[in-house]
C-alpha cells in the first residue's frame, strides 16, 4: 500500500532543520522492506540526522537540484572519506547513525529502503545472508543495485495496484545483488583518476553553458585527445558531451525551482537554442515536459 501521510523523517524532524524549507514523502511495502521516497527543499548549508538508526537501510539520490552535492556523514561534522562518484549509494545497518550533509542543494529526492532482516531471511532462505547488510558501504557503486532503486521510486509513485507484484520482484533482485561479495570500488581500468573526474566535471561547470572543446577537456585532464573520451566514459558511464547535457538540465531544474524566469529565459540562459528543443531534451531526460516538472514541485 502506498500512502503520502507524514511518516519516519517527515515526522521525526519536527521542527525542520536548519535552512529546510520542507521535506514530504511517499512509502510503500513489500514482504521485508519498505520503500521511502523523501523530497527535500532547503536553502544554504543542510546538515540533519536522517533517522533510520534502528532499521538497516540502502539510501540513494534519485533528483539533486543545485550547486552543490549532498554527502553521506557517519558524524554529523565529518566530511565523508569516501571519494565522490556518480550514481553513489550508501548501505548502513542499524544502530549506526547517518547524517545529510549538503551545500546549495535547492531540491533533493531520495530513495530508502528500510530491511526487516527477519522477514527476508525466512522469504529467502538459502540464499540470504545477515552478514552481507551488517557493514556499512559508505558513496557504494553498483550500476544493477542503482537501477533497481530508480525502478522502486516509479512504483512507490504509481496507485496502480499491479505494482505490488512488480514492487515484489524488483525486492528480489534487490536483494539478490547484496548478497553478492562486494567489492571496494576501484578506478576502471583505462579510467580516470578521481582527480581527473573532479578537474574536468568542475571545468565543465564553471563555463556552462559555453561550448567545450573535447581537446580542451583532454587538457584539462592531462590525456591525449584519443584516450580521453574512452577513459571518461569509463569512469562516469557518460560521455563528456552526455554529462554536460545532464549539467544544462539540472541548471535548469534549479533555476525553476528558485526563480520565476519564464521557460523561455531559462532555455536560452541553458545553452538550449529554443524552448522546443529545451522541451524535447528535458523531457528525454527528466520523463515529463519542463512545465510539468516545474508545476508538480512548486
Amino acid at each position: 500500500m502506498t500512502t503520502a501521510t507524514p511518516f519516519s523523517r517527515t515526522e521525526r524532524l519536527q521542527p525542520l532543520p536548519e535552512n529546510v524549507l520542507s521535506i514530504t514523502g511517499r512509502h510503500h511495502h513489500w514482504a521485508g522492506a519498505r520503500v521511502d521516497i523523501h523530497e527535500q527543499r532547503s536553502r544554504g548549508r543542510v546538515c540533519h540526522h536522517l533517522c533510520y538508526e534502528n532499521e538497516t537501510r540502502l539510501s540513494a539520490l534519485l533528483e539533486e537540484v543545485g550547486t552543490g552535492r549532498a554527502e553521506p556523514r557517519i558524524k554529523a561534522d565529518r566530511r565523508c572519506e569516501v571519494e565522490y562518484q556518480p550514481g553513489h549509494m550508501t548501505l548502513v545497518p542499524a544502530g549506526m547513525d547517518l547524517y545529510g550533509h549538503s551545500d546549495d542543494i535547492v531540491y533533493m529526492k531520495d530513495a530508502t529502503v528500510a530491511f526487516d532482516l527477519d522477514v527476508l531471511e525466512r522469504r529467502f532462505e538459502g540464499i540470504f545472508q545477515r552478514s552481507a547488510l551488517l557493514a556499512p558501504r559508505v558513496r557504494m557503486v553498483d550500476p544493477r543495485i542503482a537501477s533497481i532503486l530508480r525502478l522502486l521510486g516509479e512504483v512507490v509513485e504509481n496507485d496502480d495496484p499491479s505494482v505490488q507484484l512488480y514492487g515484489d520482484s524488483l525486492i528480489a533482485s534487490l536483494v539478490a545483488c547484496l548478497m553478492r561479495p562486494g567489492r571496494p570500488v576501484e578506478t576502471p581500468k583505462g579510467g580516470l583518476a578521481p582527480w581527473q573526474v573532479r578537474r574536468v566535471t568542475n571545468y565543465l561547470h564553471d563555463r556552462l553553458p559555453l561550448r567545450v572543446d573535447l581537446e580542451e577537456l583532454a587538457g584539462v585532464a592531462g590525456l591525449s585527445l584519443a584516450h580521453f573520451s574512452r577513459a571518461f566514459r569509463l569512469s562516469t558511464g557518460l560521455a563528456p558531451y552526455q554529462w554536460q547535457l545532464d549539467m544544462r538540465i539540472k541548471r535548469a531544474q534549479e533555476l525553476m525551482v528558485t526563480t520565476t524566469d519564464t521557460l523561455e529565459d531559462i532555455a536560452e540562459s541553458c545553452g538550449f537554442a529554443d524552448n522546443a528543443h529545451f522541451a524535447r531534451t528535458f523531457r528525454r531526460f527528466a520523463g515529463c515536459t519542463p512545465s510539468a516538472w516545474r508545476r508538480s514541485r512548486a
